[in-house]
């Protein structure tokens, strides 16, 4: 069991982790790190805060996706008029 102290404004929270793999990977890393569980913890999610908040939000990936076609695919200058449309569907 892993337990980590947390301070915020003066006040000790502990977490609980009971997880058993969790655990062995706080002692593995801690290990390596030479540091204590709490420590490594602590790093490892200031890590993977960092890694998934410098991540581009889903917003950025399709402004990115639409800037990507419209630089490859340049307009026609057609219009997509009714009887653009219409001629889609005849048979």
């Amino acid at each position: 069991m892993v337990y980590i102290p947390s301070t915020e404004e003066g006040y000790t929270m502990p977490l609980y982790v009971k997880d058993q793999e969790v655990d062995r990977l706080a002692q593995r890393l801690s290990a390596l790190r030479k540091v204590s569980k709490t420590e490594a913890v602590r790093q490892a999610l200031v890590h993977e805060l960092q890694r998934v908040e410098s991540e581009p939000t889903l917003v950025e990936k399709a402004v990115a996706m639409t800037r990507e076609l419209n630089r490859k695919y340049a307009p026609t200058g057609l219009k997509a008029d009714k009887a653009f449309i219409d001629s889609l569907y005849e048979d």
